[in-house]
């Protein structure tokens, strides 16, 4: 009895010292770092003295531009965009890979049950020849619970590597989120362009129509040639060609938007209006190091070069031996009544491991893949940082020159729309020649077409700026767990 008790209590040591194996385990991680080698620069070349105080964008920074329907657009498309819905699913696919790389951090228990019964041959038993050989039972429950010993941290780095993955796909999510808003964003301007153009192009058929039906005046008057007549005819004509393009334009980019918004291009309607009424909200980048904080797609490589280490680490901790510990313990008897008394328990525990000797350089193998996918995402990330700068950098050259060309382009088009007033009235009057009338008439369309141009290149550039920066993203926020 005494024999037994101690045999009880050496097994239940046994399990207990197996499940408090993963406290032990993961004692050896290396550091797998690589020198990033980062060019920052002190400040941006295209800004201004004063914009190196500045702060980030605000969170809503859509709201500068002063449309409702963009707003409301914009807010539709964070709750329904399809893209997002993607990245928030990914972001759930790799919460569960957390999960699957813990386990084996985790000692396994198994439950197990039998029942059998068993009939001796009567060929084999001791007594020679009788009818009929033993028949016996045998019932068993047990507990089975096994451990590998993470002595050399590779199970933990994979789970790093795991944890950084998901912290990448958060990254992500606020990356597609951003590129959502802003093509929300663009194709809305883009909407209102070709409103702007397509009131330009009417307004101007408007005016070649009158002209023409002033020449067709002077025509009948005898003092215009029918030359002079064709020559107009063919300028309202070309104006009138112009329309259905425009339209096909309106038409494309609303459904576009509709797709960005997650909804049917044939119940999505948008009003528009006109680029003249958008404001542009004032945005400065500060300073060029900030960035590599501000930017979502940053800190995402930055996520994806941190799991690469993690991995390399795994993979090399794979040349090391592996320490298993298995441990089980039940109850084992004839008789299912006596199935649970002292008698009947039993126990057994094994500690093996395992050293890999030649398995044709798998292992090698697998080492100089995870060391080569180190060096592509460090590589990723530097790419990541310069274009960064360089998004930033185009984004404020494009809107300060669209600025100033826009504020140059109004005052051509002020002095082209007076120089074809005045040439429209002296041509009723018949004091100017027709070649004069159709040169101002010309500039006068061209320049109003160029202005809308510019103003559509004035608010894409806003944007570029907006996303260059990082848009409304705060690091703090985007690693919320997702319901």
């Amino acid at each position: 009895m005494a024999a037994g008790r101690v045999r009880t209590h050496f097994g239940i040591k046994g399990l207990l010292a197996l499940a408090l194996a993963p406290a032990l385990s993961g004692c050896i991680i290396g550091t797998e770092r690589p020198a990033l080698n980062l060019e920052v620069p002190a400040a941006y070349r295209a800004a201004a003295k004063s914009d190196a105080d500045a702060h980030v964008p605000m969170l809503d920074w859509w709201r500068g531009f002063r449309s409702g329907e963009l707003t409301l657009l914009i807010d539709t498309a964070q709750v329904y965009n399809l893209d997002i819905a993607v990245a928030i699913a990914q972001i759930v696919q790799a919460d569960a890979q957390v999960g699957v790389s813990g386990a084996p951090l985790l000692p396994t228990l198994t439950g197990n049950g039998s029942a059998e019964r068993q009939k001796t041959s009567s060929a084999t038993s001791s007594s020679g020849g009788g009818f009929g050989g033993a028949t016996f039972n045998t019932f068993t429950s047990s507990l089975t619970a096994s451990y590998i010993l993470d002595f050399w941290g590779k199970n933990r780095a994979t789970l790093y590597a795991a944890e950084e993955n998901a912290t990448s796909a958060r990254y992500n999510r606020e990356v597609v989120t951003l590129t959502a808003i802003v093509s929300v964003a663009n194709t809305y301007f883009e909407v209102l362009a070709a409103q702007d153009q397509l009131r330009v192009t009417r307004r101007n058929l408007a005016a070649a129509e009158r002209i023409l039906s002033l020449i067709k005046k002077q025509f009948n008057g005898g003092t215009a040639s029918q030359l002079e007549v064709s020559q107009q005819e063919a300028l309202a004509a070309t104006q009138r060609a112009a329309i259905p393009p425009l339209e096909v334009t309106l038409g494309q980019n609303i459904a576009a938007l509709a797709l960005l918004v997650g909804r049917a291009p044939a119940n999505l309607t948008v009003r528009g209006g006109s680029l003249s009424r958008i404001a542009v909200p004032r945005v400065t980048p500060g300073l060029p190091s900030e960035l590599l904080y501000q930017r979502p797609d940053i800190r995402q490589t930055e996520a994806q070069l941190s799991a690469a280490n993690f991995s390399v680490e795994s993979a090399r901790a794979a040349f090391f031996p592996q320490i298993q510990l298995t441990g089980t313990t039940g109850f084992e008897s004839a008789a299912l009544a006596s199935l649970f008394t002292p008698g009947a328990w039993f126990y057994t525990l094994t500690a093996s491991l395992s050293q890999p000797i030649f398995d044709g350089f798998l292992l090698d193998s697998q080492l100089k893949q995870a060391k080569g996918v180190q060096l592509q995402d460090l590589n990723a990330y530097r790419k990541a940082v310069l274009s960064a700068f360089t998004d930033v950098e185009k984004a404020l050259i494009a809107l300060q020159k669209f600025t100033l060309q826009e504020r140059l382009q109004q005052q051509v088009v002020a002095a082209s729309r007076a120089a074809f007033d005045v040439a429209e009235k002296q041509l009723a009057g018949g004091t100017v020649n027709l070649i004069t009338v159709l040169q101002t008439e010309q500039t006068l369309f061209t320049a109003e077409n160029n202005l809308v141009t510019v103003r559509l290149n004035k608010l894409l550039a806003a944007t570029s700026l907006f996303q260059a920066l990082g848009g409304g993203w705060t690091p703090g926020g985007t690693l919320a767990a997702v319901e």
